[in-house]
């Protein structure tokens, strides 16, 4: 499939399966991402500009021992074209090399939970509560089917539970770095499916991570008829699958917020955004529910938590990179972002509401007769 992609997404498909160690680094092939390559084509870099902020999908992809070099020279044509640099994703190989350096401000983001692929297969095999809701799925009749990414673009089914899954969602579609539509561009993605009854109700996208021999579960999408367990047996399904082709390393990705992996996010960053943390914390749950998905991550027992970090140029982090982190996401002005996902949720209670009042009452039972 990827041969009919343009030169410069195949440019950099063969540096990713070169040199692709931060697990967002195939990510970089999604739609929106403009692509930057190094002088001497030894590197490449992801990024969406906003406000005149590069914010870059984790890092950049090239050799270890080319990364400093990579990022000076990134860095350099940024400036050269007065914008600015946010690495939203970044891991430990890149802040290890910015750590400390007074030209760059980090934040951490939250953590993502890691684990050997057997050993996640192991832990829902150990734990009654997984293997219930596994169990549960299987007796509903739900069975996992892997498909060549080949037949997946085309498939009217598995379009339709994306849209339902989008459908649920408090906020308006995200892109960059969660981008939902990946069907045109699936390349080197693996996509198991659970079908119920011959029908599809949910499916799993694995994204390589070829630097660490493994894969990021880039998506989980459950449709509305999906039973109770559905995620888990995808979980249990892609993991035993990589695991029999000893696949090393296994990530369900970010938490956003999560305090397991290291410094909670608000360790030692301004006030203003310290308190930004703990707002959205508090108060964007209606929108997106960090407990809840951090809840359902650390459920599997992951073998370690990997702390994820946003680190922008600059001696403090500066409100103009969140700024522009929220517009690469929302493709919009956070203005907008928020607009739009207000009048969203709006509409969703409306609906609820209209729906409680439509309602035909339950009808009350019939008195007991006297003689009875």
């Amino acid at each position: 499939m990827h041969d009919s992609w343009p030169t410069s997404l195949q440019r950099a498909r063969t540096l990713i399966l070169a040199h692709g160690w931060n697990t967002t680094a195939y990510q970089l092939l999604n739609p929106g991402f403009t692509l930057w390559f190094s002088a001497d084509a030894t590197a490449v870099v992801g990024y969406v500009a906003h406000a005149g902020v590069r914010v870059v999908g984790g890092a950049p992809v090239c050799a270890p021992d080319r990364l400093a070099a990579v990022v000076a020279e990134f860095e350099g044509d940024a400036a050269g074209a007065g914008d600015s640099v946010c690495y939203f994703g970044a891991e430990g190989r890149l802040e290890s090399l910015l750590h400390g350096d007074a030209q760059h401000a980090r934040v951490c983001l939250g953590a993502q939970p890691v684990w050997r692929p057997e050993a996640l297969g192991a832990a829902v095999r150990a734990r009654s509560s997984l293997r219930a809701q596994v169990n549960r799925a299987r007796n509903k009749g739900v069975a996992v089917v892997e498909r060549h990414v080949s037949d997946v673009c085309e498939d009217a089914a598995l379009r339709r539970v994306l849209r339902e899954w989008l459908a649920t969602h408090g906020l308006p579609t995200l892109h960059f770095l969660v981008e939902p539509d990946t069907f045109d561009r699936l390349g080197d993605r693996r996509v198991f499916v659970a079908e119920r009854g011959g029908e599809a109700v949910a499916f799993l996208v694995l994204t390589p991570v070829p630097a660490r021999h493994g894969w990021l579960t880039e998506q989980f999408v459950r449709g509305t008829q999906a039973p109770n367990g559905t995620i888990e047996t995808l979980l249990a399904a892609s993991a035993a699958a990589v695991a029999a082709e000893h696949a090393e390393y296994f990530t369900l990705g970010l938490a956003p917020l999560s305090r397991r992996g290291g410094p909670p996010p608000d360790t030692g960053v301004p006030l203003w955004l310290r308190l930004t943390l703990r707002w959205v914390r508090a108060h964007g749950r209606r929108f997106y529910d960090f407990d809840g998905l951090d809840a359902f991550k650390a459920k599997f027992q992951p073998e370690h938590w990997e702390p994820v970090y946003a680190i922008a140029r600059g001696r403090a982090f500066p409100p103009r990179a969140l700024y522009a982190i929220a517009g690469a996401f929302g493709g919009r002005a956070p203005a907008g972002l928020v607009a739009a996902a207000v009048a969203r949720g709006a509409r969703t209670e409306y609906t609820r509401w209209r729906q409680r009042r439509t309602r035909t009452p339950a009808r009350a039972p019939e008195p007991a007769s006297a003689g009875g």
